[in-house]
């Protein structure tokens, strides 16, 4: 589990900025976040992001870009980070024990939806846009490349649960 947090510490510095004017980046974050929610059983799958994400609020350097602190969660695009924590607890609900890689790939879906649409909406919120504006800059850009992560992350469980013993 620290070997996870500590991989989704260093996924994040694995960013190419977007050229737009708000600078969001696309990440390995979420990839991580995925196989981290797919490979663990809920506690410890929510432990992990947790203790990731207390890290990142305590100061330590550990979000997109090297961002950190509360201010970085509460900020335009702290909405994706805090969802982290909503599909550390969905995803090992509704995949199942059994790998199943449609259900895997379909859970990984899901996740990625949840994590894109409240992304969206909080930034929505954060910086006062329309549904339209929010949905052309904090959806579209991220949804393709996420959804082709989802689904590499739902094909790779079975050797990485070989290596972790997880559950």
């Amino acid at each position: 589990m620290a070997i996870f947090a500590a991989i989704l510490s260093v996924s994040a510095y694995a960013s190419i900025p977007i050229p737009l004017p708000s600078n969001p980046h696309i990440t390995l974050l979420n990839f991580v976040i995925l196989l981290v929610a797919l490979l663990f059983p809920l506690e410890q799958s929510f432990l992990v992001i947790l203790v990731w994400m207390l890290l990142g609020i305590l100061g330590v350097p550990v979000f997109i870009a090297g961002g950190s602190g509360f201010g970085y969660i509460i900020g335009p695009y702290g909405g994706y980070t805090a969802t982290f924590l909503v599909v550390a607890v969905v995803l090992p609900l509704i995949r199942g024990k059994k790998y199943n890689r449609i259900r895997y790939t379909a859970a990984a879906i899901v996740g990625v939806l949840i994590i894109d649409i409240l992304g969206m909406l909080w930034l929505m919120l954060q910086n006062h846009l329309s549904l339209s504006a929010a949905f052309l800059a904090g959806f579209v850009p991220f949804i393709p490349l996420d959804l082709v992560k989802a689904v590499i992350a739902a094909q790779i469980i079975p050797p990485l649960r070989r290596i972790v013993k997880a559950e």
